[in-house]
């Protein structure tokens, strides 16, 4: 397969390379520059997930006992900051055996644990080390060299670390090598889930006894406002991965997590859904309906919420109408749902901002201890 001609998704979407297929693509071409003392255009390699693939060699030079080259990532249509990065590995050879493997400009650098690499190393994850290293021994096979120094590179890579959280994570001066089959998957879940298991353990391994887990990007700055005693690292963008992040808040035994989003989610996760993608799930407005009721509310309200067309919607039915108290309710059923999920053994609070951020209710009234 040709890395410019991916295969399409069920949803006519493009697939794309991830940065770890890149840079054992262009080590393996700088690799083989030196061994044959020819200049590649082009590079075959085999990804994480076995598949073999030809990537455009964008850079090929020789200099000296060093040979540099690099590819251009393509990320398909998947929406990531590093689509049309240059990834370059200079590659000199050694007659030892071992491919040692260094980070270079545009390479972040970890300084916390809980990333599955050791603090100091370069941010090039455990699969995408093993792929540089197998792509480079290919290249030495019947030649006189046993072994490598490899130094991955991404021109620009600091400035595209900006867009991720890899600052909180403890990754420090560029973006990460990353990719555990090779391939990126427009809109990728699987990656998403990644990331909220990886910032969790970040923060455990911080020593951090509370996470807050939110919704995304607009509910975590309302968060901090609300908690602001609480660590940076230790605020997870969950996304709609609820459940996710709350089974393995409890794998790695965190006391306590508060739970901070808008109506609209948590409507979803006070109905027991653990995955709140629009697609994947509706708000119950017969269960807002049954909480007004539990305030007092008459039928009219009741059946005019049954009738709502959004959350939000409800919310301002209820204000209408004068009932007070309903996005306390909602938390107090996702508090109970959440903890079900969590079998027990999470200490669970949850909070309701509205778009302004502005606290409309919480359960319990005080954060668990």
């Amino acid at each position: 397969m040709a890395a410019d001609v991916k295969p399409r998704n069920k949803r006519g979407l493009r697939t794309g390379f991830t940065t770890g297929a890149c840079a054992a693509a262009a080590a393996k071409a700088a690799t083989r520059t030196l061994v044959t003392e020819m200049e590649v255009h082009e590079i075959e390699t085999t990804l994480p997930n076995r598949t073999r693939v030809t990537f455009a060699v964008h850079r090929c030079e020789r200099r000296g006992r060093h040979a540099l080259a690099s590819v251009i990532k393509d990320a398909g249509d998947d929406p990531d900051c590093t689509h049309g990065a240059e990834l370059v590995a200079e590659v000199e050879l050694k007659t030892d055996p071992g491919v040692e493997i260094h980070g270079g400009a545009g390479v972040a650098t970890v300084t916390k644990p809980g990333l599955g690499l050791s603090v100091g190393e370069p941010a090039v994850n455990p699969v995408p080390r093993r792929n540089i290293t197998e792509m480079v021994e290919e290249e030495l096979d019947g030649s006189e060299y046993r072994g490598a120094v490899v130094t991955i590179s991404v021109p620009g890579g600091e400035e595209m670390a900006k867009q991720t959280i890899n600052a909180r994570l403890g990754l420090v001066g560029g973006i990460s090598i990353l990719g555990t089959s090779g391939i990126v998957k427009p809109y990728s879940t699987a990656a998403f889930k990644a990331s909220v298991v990886q910032a969790i353990d970040v923060a455990r391994e911080r020593g951090h006894e509370e996470v807050v887990l939110t919704t995304g990007g607009k509910s975590e700055a309302y968060a901090m406002r609300i908690r602001p005693d609480v660590a940076e690292e230790a605020f997870i963008q969950m996304g709609d991965f609820v459940g996710v992040a709350l089974k393995h808040c409890v794998r790695r035994g965190v006391p306590r997590a508060t739970i901070v989003g808008m109506i609209g989610k948590l409507s979803k996760m006070a109905d027991a859904k653990m995955q709140t993608h629009a697609a994947g799930s509706e708000v119950n407005m017969a269960l807002l309906a049954d909480l007004a009721a539990e305030l007092g509310a008459g039928e009219d309200l009741r059946a005019e919420i049954r009738r709502a067309n959004t959350a939000r919607h409800v919310l301002e039915l209820c204000a209408t109408s004068g009932l007070v108290g309903i996005t306390s309710l909602v938390c107090r059923k996702v508090v109970e749902h959440a903890t079900r999920h969590a079998r027990g053994d999470l200490a669970v609070r949850a909070c309701l901002v509205d778009f302004n951020g502005t606290l409309l209710g919480q359960y319990p009234a005080e954060a668990p201890r």
